[in-house]
């Protein structure tokens, strides 16, 4: 490829400076405020997506992450330094910056503006070249990132290739000094495989089922809200989406009840005739959640029009495990219930699972809170909230387990990117003898130093 071996020829003839990505992000801030309407209409072709979820969820969230990374970068990008034992004295021991090279990062759909640009931002910070892949799931989104890009970057910085799997096969099977992907659990393992190939390094941001665990102690009107805002942001195609939920038996009609409140409340009584519902990114993707619906008892919802690729926020009430709407993420705006008898026996359920991307405990007991955060292990997540860990340019996102490696967002954007070089520098004016042969009558001094 080419264009591919131009940005590999720039990349060996240096990073770029400081001043280059720093005028480059801040352009890009510049370009994405003058091209929003263009981004919105984009986002609202593929996705149905309401200018203010485009805002929130894509243009904003890049404005942030570029204006939070321009102002560390300085300090940033200064070699560390750390400390020198006394055995190797009176050397000096710094880590540096240093790129890895030429960066991919595979984009998904569901968020295609934001999850396309915000590794790139990171990876232009650290001073990489970057080979883009929007999703082809997306195609108005992908045509606007690529027009973006060009107004900002040159051929030798960033590129952006269009395709669909068999682009993305011929991308796997180039030599890469990093690979970004985000997407599911079972692509990220093609690329993970692919990736080994070259031992290539990963950060894969994968999904899973976001389980929300609901307590004894929680507000129930303002839990079914929370919930309801992160479940059905996007019509549920939202990686760290509440996937289901743990109530107590005895709370389950009043959450049903209250979800169902919030339905109307945010998006009237026919969501479909709603400007702020979004819609499913393809007809397959809909049939794969009609049929993960069918079967099951719809609590509400459960309309769809395959014409417009509408499908209802659905709450699915008697959901087991034995069911397939829970043995897969969803990935849309179906929403199961089930219940547990015991907080013990809820924690219990959620470990036996694969660790999830995110988790959400809603509770307003304080032990409970510290007891389920000590025991359950997940990427990240919000206690009393959902979804709004994201936000803060200071958390780290990532996943563990099946639900991902690695982490971004923010300084760790930076740090994601980067090779963090040792480098010991020794003094020429003197040469302590005790490392040299012959080492009789030297132990002893040795030892009271490494002591």
């Amino acid at each position: 490829m080419k264009e591919l071996a131009l940005l590999r020829e720039a990349s060996l003839k240096g990073a770029l400076s400081l001043e280059e990505r720093s005028e480059k992000l801040l352009k890009l801030k510049d370009v994405l405020i003058k091209n929003q309407e263009r981004i919105n209409a984009a986002l609202k072709s593929d996705l149905g997506k309401s200018t203010f979820e485009s805002w929130s969820g894509e243009i904003g969230f890049l404005l942030e992450e570029i204006g939070h990374l321009v102002k560390a970068l300085p300090e940033l990008v200064e070699p560390e330094r750390v400390s020198t034992p006394m055995t190797m004295q009176p050397g000096k021991s710094s880590i540096y910056k240093e790129p890895y090279g030429v960066v991919l990062v595979l984009a998904p759909w569901n968020y295609p503006v934001q999850l396309a640009l915000s590794p790139m931002v990171g990876a232009i910070a650290a001073g990489n070249r970057v080979v883009v892949k929007p999703s082809e799931l997306a195609p108005a989104c992908s045509v606007v990132i690529e027009e973006i890009i060009k107004l900002v970057f040159s051929p030798d910085e960033v590129i952006v290739v269009q395709g669909g799997v068999a682009e993305t096969q011929a991308l796997l099977a180039e030599k890469f000094d990093y690979i970004f992907f985000t997407g599911s659990t079972k692509v990220g393992k093609i690329v993970m495989k692919a990736a080994a190939e070259h031992l290539t390094p990963v950060t894969l941001e994968l999904g899973g089922k976001s389980p929300c665990l609901i307590d004894d102690s929680a507000n129930i009107s303002q839990t079914a809200k929370r919930i309801a805002w992160g479940k059905w942001m996007n019509a549920g195609q939202t990686c760290v989406a509440p996937d289901y939920v743990l109530v107590p038996k005895n709370k389950k009609d009043e959450l049903i009840a209250e979800l169902k409140a919030a339905i109307k409340q945010f998006y009237g009584e026919n969501p479909k005739e709603s400007p702020d519902y979004g819609r499913i990114i393809s007809e397959r993707h809909l049939e794969r959640l009609i049929s993960l619906m069918n079967g099951n008892q719809v609590a509400t919802g459960g309309e769809y029009d395959k014409s417009t690729r509408y499908l209802a926020p659905t709450i699915l009430d008697e959901v087991n495990w034995d069911q397939s709407v829970m043995s897969e993420e969803i990935f849309g705006p179906l929403l199961p219930i089930l219940t547990y008898d015991s907080l013990e026996d809820a924690i219990r359920i959620i470990k036996s699972k694969p660790k999830p991307l995110a988790f959400y405990f809603f509770s307003t007991n304080s032990k409970n809170q510290e007891r389920v955060l000590e025991t359950i292990p997940f990427g990240g997540g919000c206690v009393n909230d959902t979804i709004m860990h994201l936000a803060n340019g200071e958390l780290p996102f990532g996943g563990v387990g099946e639900s991902g490696m690695g982490a971004y967002h923010g300084a760790l954007s930076f740090k994601t990117f980067t090779h963090h070089k040792s480098v010991f520098k020794q003094t020429t004016l003197i040469d302590v003898p005790v490392r040299y042969p012959p080492y009789k009558g030297k132990e002893g001094l040795l030892k009271f130093l490494m002591g």
